[in-house]
């Protein structure tokens, strides 16, 4: 039988790309960050993305990358912080996967995020503010998305371990 995919979900600095890739090392299996694949495939980045074309459009390049990995088996995924707040990116990595919710407080997103201008929905001046909204709006959305939650305010290896021993 084909190994499912693990999909790991969280706010935005929950540290979904460095458990991911430390996961995927840990167990044998290979680790798609599905932003570095967004913008592998457009050949340009995130925030380029959404400046060019709108979050719309890289909301629909999410939805279809989700639909193409959901087809693949044995991966760690590291969803994009928006991209278990739509259903149908749901429904698809549920097709032939565990979802993770890495949760973090709102104070340690905060904290991680400080000094990142990297990230187009929090390139504003009342950055912490949006971000704190923005993480009211998406953690009920991560937690009914979640099939495992795992603390993941504690060291990455920590983590790791705690999603392995969940699975």
């Amino acid at each position: 039988m084909a190994k499912k995919n693990i999909i790991l979900c969280g706010f935005m600095g929950c540290g979904k790309s460095t458990i991911g890739s430390l996961l995927a090392k840990k167990i044998g299996s290979a680790f798609i960050d599905l932003d570095r694949y967004i913008e592998k495939q457009e050949k340009k980045s995130v925030s380029q993305i959404f400046a060019d074309n709108g979050e719309p459009y890289f909301r629909d390049l999410e939805r279809k990358a989700a639909q193409t990995l959901s087809h693949k088996n044995g991966l760690v995924i590291a969803a994009g912080g928006g991209t278990l707040t739509f259903p149908e990116n749901v429904d698809a990595f549920r097709h032939n996967g565990c979802i993770v919710l890495l949760n973090i407080p709102v104070e340690i997103a905060a904290q991680r995020l400080q000094y990142d201008t990297t990230r187009p929905l929090l390139n504003r001046p009342d950055k912490e503010e949006v971000m704190r909204d923005l993480y009211n709006q998406r953690l009920p959305l991560y937690q009914s998305a979640a099939d495992i939650t795992v603390d993941a305010s504690q060291s990455p290896m920590q983590v790791c371990l705690d999603i392995i021993s969940s699975l």
